[in-house]
């Protein structure tokens, strides 16, 4: 025999053996059954966690203050405050007394200030969607512009708005009065009547770039084929907008609307960088107002309740706004709709 012929079995042989110790380390690697069932419980374990230390425990510990005199006599030793009950609420919800009053007032102000807010934000960000939907030269430098003030940081904008509205040293006044003489006298815009305007307008600034980011998004997956055909009908700009763009980005101004409600209704970083700690009226909103009840008065006791019945009213305004957009949204069922009998085929047809 030659040693080509033995050295074949031998080569087999090794061939064989290679395949049976990768089958194995293949074999040894592959996941238990009960690592594999906790693994993705592991994996949520650190969100879990920073969720209960940054939203959860803080919200039970506001919670349970609401319940207890805590005042700067007790704040060096809060398990010896006295339990309140529910005088805290009593006292918050007494709009004949001055601190009800004071917290009926900043919640008016606080609706006026998001329903103004909410609205010229939408209504800027579709205008903007919608123009800029159409490819032009320059498109992509118009949206980055438009994209500008969402970008910034919060507390360096509105600190810019706060230079720009002072009465003697702002550019508003300047080019009002010193440039376009539309006025005699520099208005104050961070005291008095002005100051809603003021917080209105930099509140729009900040959020209407994501109103236009989030439309813009959305009319990407509208079809084209349909404003065609539209125009080929004799449909005009308005009547496209109306018929085809506005149901098509129904769930998306269904989400809009809610977190842009939200956001506004809990501004706190706008009349604080804005105001300071001595906010007008006009610029009392609801967040700072508690602010100013828990850390200047040092009564955290009510201004915890303050705060409990801002959440509770948050949440019952997003449970109502979901279940009655969720009621529009459901349609009958097409069994309920009678259709069309086919006419029955006879030779009649046929001929």
């Amino acid at each position: 025999m030659s040693a080509s012929t033995i050295r074949e079995p031998d080569q087999a042989t090794s061939v064989l053996s290679t395949k049976a110790t990768t089958t194995k380390k293949k074999r040894a690697r592959r996941p238990s059954p009960r690592r594999s069932r906790w693994l993705p419980y592991l994996l949520l374990l650190p969100a879990v966690i920073m969720e209960l230390l940054i939203h959860i425990v803080p919200m039970l510990v506001g919670i349970w203050m609401s319940f207890i005199k805590l005042t700067k006599i007790y704040i060096a030793n809060w398990s010896a405050a006295p339990f309140a009950g529910l005088q805290n609420y009593a006292i918050a919800v007494d709009f004949d007394a001055s601190i009800g009053a004071a917290l009926l007032q900043s919640f008016f102000v606080t609706a006026a200030f998001s329903l103004l807010a909410l609205g010229i934000s939408w209504g800027l960000g579709m205008a903007a969607a919608v123009a800029l939907q159409q490819p032009f030269r320059g498109r992509g430098l118009v949206r980055t512009i438009f994209l500008v003030p969402y970008a910034l940081p919060a507390y360096a904008g509105i600190l810019t708005w706060n230079f720009m509205l002072q009465r003697d040293t702002g550019l508003v006044n300047h080019v009002l009065v010193d440039n376009l003489h539309l006025t005699g006298d520099r208005p104050f815009w961070l005291l008095g009547g002005n100051a809603f305007a003021s917080i209105v307008t930099v509140a729009v600034w900040r959020l209407w770039p994501f109103a236009f980011l989030s439309l813009m998004a959305g009319l990407q997956s509208i079809p084209a084929d349909l404003y065609e055909a539209a125009a080929v009908d004799g449909a005009g700009n308005l009547r496209q907008w109306r018929h085809i763009t506005l149901p098509s980005l129904r769930p998306v101004n269904l989400v809009l609307v809610l977190v842009l409600f939200l956001w506004t209704f809990n501004d706190f970083n706008t009349p604080y960088v804005l105001f300071g700690n001595s906010q007008p009226p006009g610029g009392d909103l609801i967040s700072f107002h508690i602010y100013n009840a828990s850390f200047l008065t040092w009564n955290f006791g009510i201004g915890s309740a303050m705060s409990v019945l801002l959440l509770l009213f948050l949440f019952v305004v997003t449970a109502a706004y979901l279940l009655i957009t969720r009621e529009r949204n459901t349609t009958p069922k097409a069994a309920s709709k009678p259709t069309p009998k086919a006419p029955a085929r006879t030779e009649d047809s046929h001929a």
